[in-house]
Formats: structure tokens, C-alpha cells, sequence
């Protein structure tokens, strides 16, 4: 079979034959229809993450694909790949076979695409979390809010997977969302009614900082910028610190920090994993009926590489995957 090996750190990855793999005893064979580009793909390959793959390896901590060969579920069941060392501790989705543990799989409902199967569950319930768990979305008992339909949700980094999910549910809510962008191609992108600010508007940026319309801030970009996004935030708001695709270091001007007066809230999902997992069987239904929608870009085999480039650049519409055959 046809499988996406690393053979060095930092080196881009390469399509390999190798030996179809056999299942044991609580484990299932799976043949690929989609496997996720994620950001911990990226990061392992590199080299520097703390598990380091015995090389070569075949990438990919997500996928889905159909059951072939199992104990314990349907053969042609659509699955969801994910945990379990895939791509960490095991050869993982980045191949046309994959055998993965009995227990981490998950049966996806029947009309979900495997592309949306492969890539949902990270940026969904990490905006779910983000949303309610950590920010409390018409919750929060800040003067005039009283519902989420009160609530002024500005977004950073509205056009990326994460960010889209939150933009989406906030809509969804009723609240009024403004979606951080990084130019008029990623605007054209947010849902009707969204209004785009352009990362470098500076005048738009000002206007922001003087009117404080926000209540929460759901930040997926961090950075040196997300000290000033928090200035657009109302006096008892809060800001939700999801990601750093624009930076991992953030300084605060703590005086006037203290006199902004809004809280600074971490994601830690990992921590909430097992809340991930619930919300995910909540929330995949909209996923199939379309209520809420997952940008996702098709990859063959040989375009891995262009695929890890995209991500790290931050220029990928949503997330991408590797799909075994050749894309139309």
C-alpha cells in the first residue's frame, strides 16, 4: 500500500510503498478516505516535540475511513481516527491501511463526508469550550448582558478552522460577532453578517480601542497583537486565549492592563478532553444537516509536503486533508 513516511525531522515527508498492516486483538483495520493535516503532524515532524517516532514513520494523528476488519464494529462503518498513538507512538493515517485500537474509534453518523469525519473534532469542541465553558457566552453577569443575544463576540483569526467554528456558533447563539481577518480574500470568506476587521487596519483597530463594543474576545492568533484586541473589550469582559498561529509570546502592559479590567482566560484542552468527546457527539448532527459548516482542503498523497507548508504559513481555508486517491 501507498503510505506518507517521515524519514528525517524537519525534512518534508515522502510517499513510500510498504507492507499493508495486519490487525491483533482489539484492534481494527481501516481503509483510509481521508486523513487530517494537523498542527501536532507539523510539530512532531520537525523534531522537536517531546515523542519522537522511531523514523520512518507514517504521519497523521486524525483520519477517517471505513471498517474493513473488526471485532467489535460493522465492516463499512465509517469511523473517526484519533488517540491511541496514532502518529505518535504508531504509524498513523497517512497511508491507504491503518489498524488503530478498538477503543478509539468513534462510529460518525450516517451523512457526514469522511473529509469533515477526519478534521471536525478539534476546532468544533475547542470552539464549544471556548465559547461556553471557558467564556461563558451569555453567561457571564457583566452589566448588560443578559443572554447571549447581548453578547458582542470578537473573533481572532475568524477564517481559520477554530475561529470559524466560534464565529459560526456565536451567530448561531444570537450574539454579534465581529471576525479578525487578515486581508479582504479571508473577509470574503465569514458569514453573512459578520463584520471583518482587517488585521492591519490600524484606523479600524483605533476606532475599536476607543469604543470598547466588545463583551468577549475568542483568540485563536495570540501574539503581540492579542494585548491590544483585549482594549476592544468592554470593562468586565473577558478574553478567551485559544491559539498562537501569530505568535507564543504576548506582553501586557499591566497597569493599564488592570485598568482595562478583563479577564484573560486559558484553553486547556487537553485538560478537557473528555468533555471534548461528549460535546462532539452533541454537536456532529449540525455538522450533517449543514447548520454549521467546515472549510477543508483536498490534498493528494504526493502534496503532503505543500499541505505542512500551507499550515505553518497559516494560508490553509479551514484544515486540510490527504486523500489515498488522486483528487479530481
Amino acid at each position: 500500500m501507498r503510505a506518507v513516511r517521515v524519514h528525517g525531522w524537519g525534512v518534508p515527508p515522502v510517499v513510500d510503498e510498504v507492507e499493508r498492516p495486519e490487525r491483533g486483538d482489539g484492534e481494527t483495520l481501516v481503509r483510509v478516505e481521508a486523513a487530517a493535516v494537523a498542527h501536532l503532524d507539523r510539530t512532531v515532524a520537525g523534531g522537536d516535540f517531546g515523542i519522537k517516532p522511531d523514523l520512518p514513520y507514517v504521519g497523521g494523528v486524525e483520519g477517517c475511513g471505513v471498517v474493513v476488519e473488526s471485532d467489535s464494529m460493522n465492516a463499512g462503518d465509517l469511523v473517526m481516527l484519533r488517540g491511541g498513538g496514532l502518529g505518535l507512538k504508531r504509524n498513523g493515517t497517512w497511508a491507504e491501511f491503518v489498524v488503530a485500537s478498538d477503543k478509539h474509534l468513534r462510529v460518525l453518523p450516517e451523512g457526514m463526508p469522511a473529509e469533515i469525519g477526519a478534521t471536525f473534532f478539534v476546532p468544533l469542541t475547542t470552539a464549544a469550550v471556548g465559547l461556553h465553558s471557558v467564556g461563558k457566552l451569555g453567561q457571564w453577569g457583566l452589566a448588560g448582558i443578559e443572554t447571549s443575544t447581548d453578547e458582542v463576540v470578537v473573533v481572532g483569526g475568524a477564517a481559520g478552522a477554530v475561529g470559524s467554528m466560534v464565529t459560526q456558533l456565536a451567530l448561531r447563539d444570537g450574539a454579534t460577532v465581529l471576525g479578525v481577518v487578515a486581508d479582504e480574500a479571508q473577509a470574503e470568506t465569514l458569514p453573512p453578517g459578520v463584520e471583518a476587521v482587517l488585521a492591519h487596519d490600524a484606523e479600524h483597530a483605533a476606532r475599536l480601542a476607543e469604543e470598547r463594543p466588545g463583551s468577549l474576545l475568542v483568540d485563536t492568533l495570540g501574539g503581540s497583537g492579542l494585548g491590544d484586541r483585549c482594549r476592544w473589550i468592554r470593562p468586565g469582559g473577558r478574553a478567551v486565549s485559544i491559539g498562537y498561529v501569530a505568535g507564543a509570546d504576548v506582553t501586557l502592559d499591566l497597569p493599564n492592563w488592570l485598568l482595562q479590567d478583563v479577564a484573560l482566560l486559558p484553553v486547556n484542552m487537553i485538560r478537557r478532553d473528555r468533555e471534548a468527546r461528549e460535546l462532539a457527539d452533541r454537536l456532529m448532527p449540525l455538522l450533517v444537516s449543514g447548520e454549521v459548516t467546515l472549510g477543508v482542503e483536498r490534498f493528494t498523497f504526493e502534496e503532503a509536503p505543500r499541505a505542512l507548508e500551507l499550515l505553518g504559513a497559516g494560508k490553509l481555508q479551514g484544515r486540510a486533508v490527504l486523500v489515498p486517491e488522486e483528487t479530481p
